[in-house]
């Protein structure tokens, strides 16, 4: 069985690029920085201060992993480990694992920030970047193209890589019975991370890779890999699993599952 690891980003804006690009000295503040360049952003686009993928800093990299009999959540983050460290950690789970990963519009968020981001930690990632220059295999079926399966981007690929027909996780999930976001979004992660809530956003984000597992196993089941049962084992792995976890967002997560199902 190959493993199959979900994974999901949280980022903030680079304050440390922003006063790089805009030659802004140690006397101004973090927020005064970020507040800047949230303005001019919300001029250049006529509304969204959402900060260009370039200019998102990770803090947080949260991952689903099936592999063997065992299923488990964990996250990669601040102030545990530097960026540069966490996107390191990352790559090398790749390097070493070869898994399936999954993700919820990575192809048009996540990953792209994760290569600016190891561009500028230098960061090295062979085996993620084979293309089928080391390994034949991955020629045909790699983690950079699109159309393969090594990295599936659940939203781009259900909407037949149609931006119309993308669909936003939390509805998805809870329309099929998940429990989808707990009070968290990504549009709160920079205030958040403000007021030191790190934990908080790990929180969040391991409980969205877990909805996007859950969805991928649905999706499973839709293809044929899985049958009704095995679903329904794997759904089960998840629930127990989550059960075992003494932590406040793993009670609330499986109490709004058994509300939503």
């Amino acid at each position: 069985m190959t493993p199959v690891l979900v994974f999901d980003i949280e980022s903030i804006p680079d304050v440390a690029g922003l006063r790089r690009l805009h030659d802004l000295g140690p006397e101004v503040p973090d927020q005064e920085v970020a507040d800047m360049a949230m303005l001019m952003r919300r001029q250049q686009t006529g509304g969204s201060d959402f900060m260009p993928l370039h200019l998102q800093r990770i803090v947080t990299i949260s991952c689903a992993l099936r592999s063997g009999d065992s299923f488990r959540v964990f996250s990669l983050s601040e102030p545990d480990a530097t960026e540069a460290e966490i996107v390191q950690r990352f790559f090398d789970g790749i390097e070493k694992y070869t898994p399936q990963i999954v993700s919820w519009n990575g192809g048009g968020f996540d990953l792209p920030v994760l290569h600016y981001r190891a561009m500028l930690h230098s960061v090295t990632a062979p085996r993620y970047w084979d293309q089928g220059e080391d390994d034949k295999d991955f020629k045909w079926n790699n983690y950079i193209s699109r159309y393969h399966n090594r990295h599936l981007d659940l939203m781009d690929l259900l909407a037949l890589y149609q931006p119309r027909g993308a669909v936003a996780l939390d509805s998805l999930a809870k329309l099929y019975g998940l429990p989808g976001k707990l009070g968290m979004d990504g549009s709160k992660v920079w205030d958040a991370w403000q007021n030191g809530q790190a934990a908080d956003i790990r929180d969040y984000c391991e409980t969205d890779v877990v909805n996007t597992y859950l969805v991928f196993l649905r999706f499973q089941l839709m293809r044929g890999v899985l049958t009704r049962e095995q679903h329904e084992r794997e759904v089960e792995l998840v629930r127990s699993t989550l059960a075992d976890i003494d932590a406040p967002h793993w009670r609330q997560f499986l109490e709004a599952w058994g509300r939503h199902e």
